[in-house]
């Protein structure tokens, strides 16, 4: 008995220790484990992290470039528009002549003539354009325009060079506070040409032109299809006499759109412009210091709805300061009871697949205008047809007549004459394509111009272009090449 109990004591005693090595072993494992899985939750964690940021990151770059791209829409840049004419005019007799749309003694008061094959000069006009789309909604638009005018054929006229700041203004539009009827006008200030201005491109006369420096508002909508805007355009005279300012004119316009029809109506202010008098045979007459202006227009979808294509026709008034009907506020010299009545229109057409048409009229007449009695009345008839060749060449014609009864009343020494002008332009053109639109281009042209004028016209005034040597009535041809472009 004693040996067994012996036995097993000295076995106990030898698995004891044992166990509790094996024990302690475990336990550190598991302690090391654990430290283990600790770590790798932490570096989980830390991972989980990262990833988050990097998605926050993420979205917020999309979130930046979002807004990014929001700010620069519609535009990705500056854009870049112009226009410019160029060319070479050459006398019969193989010398430089006289010429432009204002060549003749109704020119002075807006009678224009055709413009084909009889511009000499080289005008210029570039304009740069910002444009943004904000995260708003809002958009802005900022706009300059140079511009020069030469007739000198050098290729360096810095010496006699017009360059100048014609545009420079601001827009902002679809401003998300604006609600009723301004909800999405336009507001604008600065120096500029209105938007809404319209012209007969083949007489290079403006059927409207307002411009100058102000501020106004575009499209405050009244319904469906009405809207109104409303400017205040600033214009400078010059000065007078022991004073030093300038006298500044201001116009006051509100233009106003019903469908096709447009009625536009403004006033003029000019202090201290009514202490100037003009001199005439009757004497002296008092120049304006105020004055109205009217238009009424209608913009038609077809060629006098005869068939398809496109006509303007406008009727124009004016007293006063706003006697000038068509280059608003821009005569300081008009008479305080002068009057002044225009109508002007032009269509496009196209006769056949190769031949289309363009014909215009201008027509005017002005009483007392700078001086008591005088009067003024002209009526120019315009013409221009193209006839397809193939789609890089056309042939273009363009024929004017212009009849003319002008008495100034001895202002300024100018003579009372009346008489007719009769111009006939070929100009073989080419296009790079859309050869049969009136109003595409660049276009590249060469040119013969009969220009015939009656002789009395000569005596007008010995400053004008008409009754200079070599440029008598009698019959003139003129022969040139010329680009036009605008984009």
């Amino acid at each position: 008995m004693k040996m067994h109990h012996v036995a097993c004591a000295v076995a106990v005693a030898c698995i004891s220790p044992l166990q509790a090595a094996t024990d302690s072993g475990l336990e550190q494992r598991l302690n090391a484990l654990e430290a283990r899985l600790a770590a790798a939750e932490q570096r989980a964690q830390t991972a989980e992290a990262k990833a988050a940021a990097a998605e926050q990151q993420t979205q917020r770059t999309a979130e930046q470039t979002a807004r990014l791209e929001q700010q620069t829409l519609p535009s990705q840049g500056v854009e870049f528009h112009g226009y410019a004419r160029s060319g070479l005019l050459i006398g019969d007799n193989g010398s430089g002549t006289e010429g432009g749309p204002y060549v003749t003694p109704a020119g002075a008061t807006g009678g224009a003539i055709g413009r084909l094959g009889n511009e000499p000069d080289t005008y210029v006009e570039v304009n740069l354009e910002k444009k943004s789309q904000l995260d708003n909604g809002a958009t802005t638009r900022y706009k300059v325009m140079l511009a020069d005018g030469q007739r000198s054929y050098n290729d360096w006229t810095g010496g006699n060079s017009s360059l100048n700041i014609r545009q420079a203004f601001a827009e902002l539009g679809q401003l998300p506070t604006f609600g009723g009827a301004v909800k999405g006008s336009t507001l604008w200030a600065g120096k500029r040409f209105d938007r809404d201005n319209f012209d007969i491109h083949w007489l290079d006369s403006d059927v409207i032109f307002l411009a100058g420096t102000g501020a106004g508002i575009y499209d405050v909508k009244w319904g469906d299809n009405t809207h109104s805007n409303f400017s205040l355009y600033g214009r400078s005279f010059g000065a007078l006499d022991n004073v030093n300012s300038d006298i500044q004119n201001y116009i006051y316009t509100a233009n106003n759109y019903a469908g096709n029809w447009q009625w536009m109506i403004s006033g003029l202010r000019a202090r201290d412009n009514d202490a100037k008098f003009n001199t005439g045979n009757g004497g002296n007459t008092r120049v304006a210091g105020k004055g109205i202006h009217s238009l009424l227009a209608y913009h038609g979808s077809s060629f006098y709805g005869l068939r398809e294509g496109t006509f303007k026709a406008a009727l124009l008034y004016g007293q006063g300061l706003g006697a000038e009907v068509k280059g608003l506020g821009s005569d300081g010299n008009l008479a305080e009871s002068a009057r002044t009545l225009r109508l002007a229109t032009y269509g496009t057409t196209a006769l056949s697949q190769r031949w289309s048409l363009a014909p215009a009229v201008l027509a005017q007449r002005s009483e007392d205008r700078y001086v008591k009695g005088d009067d003024y009345r002209w009526v120019t008839l315009n013409g221009r047809l193209l006839q397809e060749i193939n789609q890089n060449f056309a042939l273009a014609y363009e024929a004017s007549y212009q009849y003319m009864d002008l008495d100034p009343q001895g202002y300024k020494g100018l003579s009372a004459v009346d008489g007719n002008v009769y111009k006939l332009t070929f100009a073989p053109t080419f296009k790079a394509g859309d050869i049969a639109n009136f109003f595409s281009r660049p276009e590249l042209r060469v040119f013969a111009t009969y220009l015939n004028w009656d002789k009395q016209l000569d005596k007008y005034a010995t400053s004008d272009s008409f009754g200079k040597e070599g440029f008598t009535g009698g019959g003139q041809w003129n022969f040139g090449v010329q680009m036009e472009t605008w984009f």
